[in-house]
């Protein structure tokens, strides 16, 4: 039977609180948890949400990892009205404080301990959280996010070093989700049995909590404390009953570093689901190698236009035949184009920038007013986005990626600015000015990040060896900059090249380290 688009996020999880009481929901290193207690649990806590007396649809920081309770809270302030931003638990000090600053939410809920102290903004513990679901109290559903109402937040790097807020709304949502359990790409199973391993922080997360909710299936959540430890990893990932694996391809490569990574020892396997950063032909003919019989999807899109616009299931022939896999069909409701510098459409098969339009595209960044207007505008009388991508679409409606247009980069996943790791490198006491740059493979993907640095005088002559000086910057910096935008490589000249107009000459250095 085939998949039936939902009208409604919070109605359709209430539907299979009543169907399918009994049928876990989230499951957590075997710990589970169904429907009903969501419901329940998300019910007593939107109660002790509504008596904090919080401004009417006011933003509101959710902390953590993976725990059920961020699952359980993001719905009970859906159903009180509130769109929450989530915020990764091994964030940075500095971005957490950024992201407040920007946000200026009504309330913070900690289900992990909050890093930073003296806080002016209200906070709840996991405790209070906890203690919250220990009422039991039902809840009337009478103010929830619906419509253009932001459902979530998301912050992504901003070049300035200020974070920008991406707002999803529920009918953003809607358009991504019915898309995803309807389309043939796809091929979304119902009931589908997910494996939640991308932080909530990350838009790639909301690729397997959204069709599984709407779908009534079960999410298994992979910690960080167990992705991040290779032994744990390989100890966990075999014995989790997942049929769809969603992730970055970085994070498949990483599995398949062990070699029980196959169908063999994971038989229940039926779907890879990758966004979040380039499938090479590399890796998918690894999987395929390792999962003859598993689905891999290609999917493809910026934060900004709610996770993905585009899909295609990958196939042999595709494998056999390209260097660099198309990045998919793109959404029947979301028309997307070529255009040239000039804003003017471009025939089929003429590179240009891809421009996305239609209902999955945001409102624009929180607060920001002037990034919304240089990003977003409106194209043939529909909300448009710049992604900044190059891109072609061919006659048969394939869509094919040739990179950015400009210095922002996807490494494991992640989107960084160029200039934003420049500005934080820069506020090492031993940095007089660095620039990042990122070093490609052969398949066209970011290697690793490398970062041209002249030091401050006196600095060389307090430590010995250059790499003593490096050991020293990232120790300096480890509360400023996120690790997966700490460079690998750290190069020492006295100066660095200029363009005409006096500004460090990034493409060079590019160039240079790619030797192009």
């Amino acid at each position: 039977m085939s998949n039936k688009p939902i009208v409604d996020m919070i109605e359709t999880i209430e539907h299979f609180a009543q169907t399918q009481p009994s049928y876990p929901v989230y499951n957590v290193l075997g710990q589970e948890h169904t429907y009903g207690d969501l419901k329940a649990d998300s019910d007593s806590l939107a109660t002790a949400i509504d008596q904090l007396g919080l401004p009417e649809k006011s933003p509101v920081v959710v902390f953590g990892g993976q725990e059920y309770e961020m699952l359980a809270t993001f719905v009970s302030l859906t159903k009180s009205g509130h769109a929450y931003i989530p915020i990764d638990s091994h964030s940075a000090l500095e971005r957490v404080s950024a992201i407040l600053e920007v946000a200026e939410p009504s309330l913070i809920i900690a289900i992990s301990d909050f890093p930073l102290e003296q806080v002016s903004t209200p906070m709840m513990t996991l405790a209070q959280v906890q203690e919250a679901f220990a009422q039991g109290t039902s809840y009337e559903i009478t103010h929830p996010v619906k419509g253009d109402d932001n459902y979530y937040i998301i912050f992504t790097s901003g070049t300035t070093g200020k974070p920008k807020g991406v707002q999803i709304s529920h009918d953003n949502l809607l358009s991504f989700t019915n898309w995803m359990i309807t389309d043939k790409e796809f091929a979304t199973p119902s009931r589908p049995q997910m494996l939640a391993q991308p932080p909530y922080s990350f838009d790639l997360s909301v690729m397997y909590w959204a069709p599984t909710l709407a779908l009534g299936g079960t999410l298994f959540a992979l910690p960080s404390a167990i992705t991040q430890d290779f032994k744990q990893l390989f100890a966990t990932i075999f014995s989790l009953p997942i049929a769809i694996w969603t992730s970055t391809p970085s994070f498949a490569d990483m599995a398949m570093l062990s070699e029980d990574f196959n169908s063999e020892k994971m038989p229940g396997i039926t779907h890879f689901y990758f966004d979040g950063e380039e499938l090479t032909v590399k890796t998918a003919q690894k999987l395929r190698e390792r999962f003859p019989n598993a689905r891999i999807i290609n999917a493809y899109g910026p934060t900004e236009a709610t996770v993905a616009l585009s899909a295609v299931a990958v196939t042999d022939e595709m494998l056999a035949t390209l260097k660099r896999l198309p990045i998919g069909y793109t959404k029947a409701d979301s028309p997307t184009f070529i255009i040239d510098e000039e804003g003017n459409k471009l025939p089929n098969g003429e590179q240009g920038e891809i421009i996305v339009s239609g209902p999955a595209v945001s409102k624009g960044y929180m607060n920001n007013p002037e990034k919304t207007a240089e990003a977003f505008f409106e194209f043939e009388g529909l909300p448009a986005y710049h992604t900044g991508d190059v891109g072609t679409m061919t006659d048969e409606g394939l869509l094919l990626y040739g990179g950015r247009m400009d210095f922002q980069i996807k490494f494991n996943g992640y989107r960084i600015e160029l200039e934003d790791v420049s500005q934080n490198l820069n506020k090492s006491r031993y940095i007089e000015s660095a620039v990042a740059v990122p070093r490609y493979n052969k398949d066209h993907k970011v290697q690793n990040l490398l970062a041209y640095v002249i030091l401050k005088d006196g600095v060389r002559e307090q430590f010995e060896r250059d790499i003593d000086i490096t050991k020293a910057i990232k120790e300096d910096l480890t509360d400023i900059m996120m690790s997966y935008m700490m460079p690998s490589k750290f190069l020492y000249r006295d100066s660095l090249p200029l363009t005409p107009n006096g500004k460090i000459d990034i493409k060079g250095l590019i160039n240079e380290v790619n030797k192009r």
